[in-house]
């Protein structure tokens, strides 16, 4: 299998289901010619031309909007949002038909959507080029939000995405487009983790939608997260030298909620790592679910590392960006808690 980082494995996933199905578009700025911002369209529309992947104009409602219109008339649209900041603007569309359409026409119209968009912080893009708005998804009914954390995982996922029959939002985490990293500044991960491991195969293969994945097994303490958190969390492990059980998500909804509870229910513990901010941010509504599944199991507090309640901050941002110190402390404070 060749070695590929996660915009190759996006690449290649796009073209294996461009090659695969008539059906699928890509559209979105600058993705046809330029090839995408980050280079994750490179060449696809020199391969299968300007009606299979283009350009669109810049108007994040309008890109939503034709996606939904060829999604109910037959086609499987995957549309690029630039960034994942800018995505507000196509808020209404995805929340008031997308997700609803197959619901409101009672099965006669689906939304078989993907809506691909990089996301996060870690690059120095400040405070609009570094959201992390997967809350605000998986808070409404009818969309299906994913994040990947490796190049392996990304392409499987997307061509899932692309296969499904509801509207995706494919989160994907520029901080780790070009590899994996442990948080710190410019520092790749240590080559002793296996999940940095970026042997994707050349055709077509599905990771599963709702499946998370345990990248680390471990018996003292369970570390809940997704996209370039789990890099800083195995890193945050190695660190601190502890029993952890490293899960990583991958998806938020549909939510693996059997393989989170048999984790927590064993270890008795639990941190959760994410980077958006902490009020209202999904690790609320994970530790939630933890509360209420493992109530009698737990020996300790849950903890929450996560972005700070303020905007990106672009001077501090290796402040505000949840690093391998920040979970160590939380994984040292759960681990000594005495029941």
């Amino acid at each position: 299998m060749p070695a590929m980082n996660m915009i190759q494995a996006i690449n290649s996933a796009l073209d294996v289901m461009l090659e695969r199905d008539p059906r699928v578009l890509i559209f979105g700025e600058d993705v046809g010619y330029f090839g995408g911002v980050f280079r994750a369209t490179d060449g696809l529309m020199e391969k299968h031309g300007a009606k299979r992947c283009f350009d669109t104009p810049i108007s994040e409602g309008g890109i939503i909007a034709t996606a939904i219109g060829m999604g109910a008339y037959g086609l499987r649209p995957v549309a690029e949002i630039q960034f994942a900041d800018y995505i507000l603007p196509a808020y209404d569309q995805l929340v008031s038909e997308a997700a609803r359409l197959r619901y409101r026409s009672g099965g006669e119209f689906w939304s078989p959507i993907t809506v691909r968009s990089p996301y996060g912080g870690g690059i120095f893009g400040g405070q609009t080029h570094s959201a992390s708005p997967e809350a605000l998804f998986a808070h409404v009914s009818g969309l299906k939000t994913v994040i990947p954390s490796s190049p392996y995982d990304a392409k499987g996922l997307l061509i899932s995405a692309i296969e499904d029959d509801d509207p995706v939002i494919f989160l994907e985490p520029k901080r780790i487009y070009n590899g994996p990293f442990d948080g710190r500044q410019g520092i790749p991960l240590k080559p002793w983790s296996t999940h940095a491991a970026s042997a994707v195969p050349e055709g077509h293969y599905t990771v599963p939608l709702g499946k998370a994945n345990v990248v680390r097994p471990g018996q003292g303490v369970t570390v809940l997260a997704y996209g370039t958190m789990v890099h800083v969390c195995l890193a945050a492990v190695d660190d601190v030298g502890a029993d952890a059980e490293v899960i990583d998500l991958r998806s938020i909804v549909p939510l693996d909620i059997d393989t989170v509870v048999q984790s927590v229910r064993k270890t008795g513990r639990c941190v959760i790592v994410h980077e958006a901010s902490r009020f209202s941010g999904f690790g609320a509504e994970l530790s939630a679910l933890v509360q209420e599944e493992c109530f009698y199991h737990l020996q300790a507090p849950i903890e929450r590392v996560t972005g700070w309640d303020t905007p990106y901050p672009h001077a501090f941002e290796w402040d505000y960006f949840p690093g391998p110190q920040r979970v160590s402390a939380a994984i040292r404070r759960c681990v000594e808690a005495r029941p």
